[in-house]
């Protein structure tokens, strides 16, 4: 997957299963200490969120952070330092 896909898969990921949780982004954005625009800009798949952002997402919306990363592939890892 290109890294637009792969973000957008994610951010997919995380609106489905804040709808599931009943949730509305001003709420879950509450829950998690971001900012409303915030979450809307990561469920569009515009954001590359760290690692403890998604761990609190996953905390508040009560599954394991792999929910969000499974399966996600990109096509290229890019050069390496």
């Amino acid at each position: 997957m290109r890294d637009d896909e792969v973000l957008g898969e994610f951010g997919r990921r995380i609106r489905g299963t804040r709808l599931e949780a009943g949730l509305s982004q001003e709420e879950l954005a509450h829950r998690v200490g971001l900012h409303r625009t915030y979450i809307g800009s990561v469920e569009r798949g515009e954001r590359n969120i760290g690692l403890l952002n998604i761990a609190a997402l996953a905390t508040v919306l009560q599954v394991d952070a792999s929910t969000f990363v499974t399966g996600l592939r990109r096509s290229s890892a890019g050069p390496r330092a």
